[in-house]
Order: C-alpha cells, then sequence, then structure tokens
C-alpha cells in the first residue's frame, strides 16, 4: 500500500491489562473444554480534558475559543451594551428569560463594562451566539443576532430572536 502521514488527536485511550487484575481478583471463565482459564483484560476510555482540548485547537481564532454549539458551555450570550440604561437591561433580561424558557443555556452579560470588553470577553469564552441589545436596533425593537464564527451581526425583531435561537441552537 501507499503510505500516508496524517495529522491527529488523541482524545481516547484503550490499555490492555492481562492477566494482572483477573489473577489477583480470581477472575476466570470455562472454556470450550470445560477447563477454567484466567481472563485477559483491557480498558478503555475518553478522556473529558482531551476532548475539550481537541475541540478548541480545532475551534479558535485569535480572539479566543469559538465553541461548536454541542460543547459549548452556553450557546448564547446576551449583551446589553450599557446595563445602566433600564430599557437596555430590561430588554436584555426579557430576552435570557426567554430563552432559559425554552431550554436554550444562556449567559447575560449585565456587568458594567464597555460594550468592547463584554463582546472581547464574549469572543475569548466562545459563546456560539450572541445577542447585542443596543440603543439603535433597540429604536426599531429589534436587536443584533451574530455568530462567534462571522464577523457581521443581523438585525432581529425582539419577538422573534428567541424563537430564532432556539431553531438555531436545536439544528446544531
Amino acid at each position: 500500500g501507499t503510505f500516508a502521514l496524517q495529522r491527529g488527536i488523541e482524545v481516547g485511550q484503550v490499555f490492555y491489562l492481562g492477566t494482572k487484575y483477573s489473577e489477583a481478583l480470581k477472575a476466570t471463565v470455562l472454556d470450550d473444554e470445560g477447563k477454567e482459564r484466567v481472563l485477559e483484560m483491557g480498558c478503555y476510555g475518553i478522556g473529558v480534558t482531551r476532548t475539550m482540548a481537541a475541540a478548541i485547537e480545532q475551534n479558535h481564532d485569535d480572539a479566543g475559543i469559538a465553541w461548536p454549539m454541542p460543547l459549548a458551555p452556553f450557546s448564547v450570550v446576551v449583551v446589553p451594551v450599557n446595563v445602566l440604561e433600564e430599557r437596555l437591561r430590561t430588554t436584555a433580561e426579557k430576552i435570557y428569560e426567554e430563552l432559559r424558557a425554552r431550554g436554550v443555556d444562556v449567559l447575560l452579560d449585565d456587568r458594567e463594562e464597555r460594550p468592547g470588553v463584554k463582546f472581547k470577553d464574549a469572543d475569548l469564552i466562545g459563546c456560539p451566539l450572541r445577542i447585542t441589545v443596543g440603543p439603535r436596533a433597540l429604536e426599531r425593537d429589534a436587536v443584533e443576532l451574530k455568530r462567534r464564527t462571522e464577523k457581521d451581526a443581523t438585525e432581529v425583531p425582539i419577538a422573534e430572536v428567541a424563537a430564532r435561537v432556539a431553531e438555531i441552537v436545536a439544528a446544531e
């Protein structure tokens, strides 16, 4: 055959244990002839931390992690650009609660930080989706929905955003 060199990531392992533990446990079986034989053992497993490291290695950019939806600690982060502005804060909280009611893992960034800090942190931790609640879009009864892996955001009516996000999360 032809030799092909491929890169790989080890996330699981298999170990041959032989008869070391089965002898100590006196673990035996009867063979085809009815003779007692010591079991040969092995074990295998998938390393959770190895799987996470592999996912990060395959899904990141200069801004941080870009979690695949099934592995993300939170599917979406809701970011009010100014938590001190009541309408922005209450709209963000309403969207947060609607998403929770739909079973979406959601994070509300209600820190008193500048929007740029919040956006950078959202990218760094890698939530697949970000909902930005800002004053300009809010004038049109809308918010911005952005995928972590895409450059541009889409404006979505507030009344539709929870359903749209729940649909995206369920599809991935």
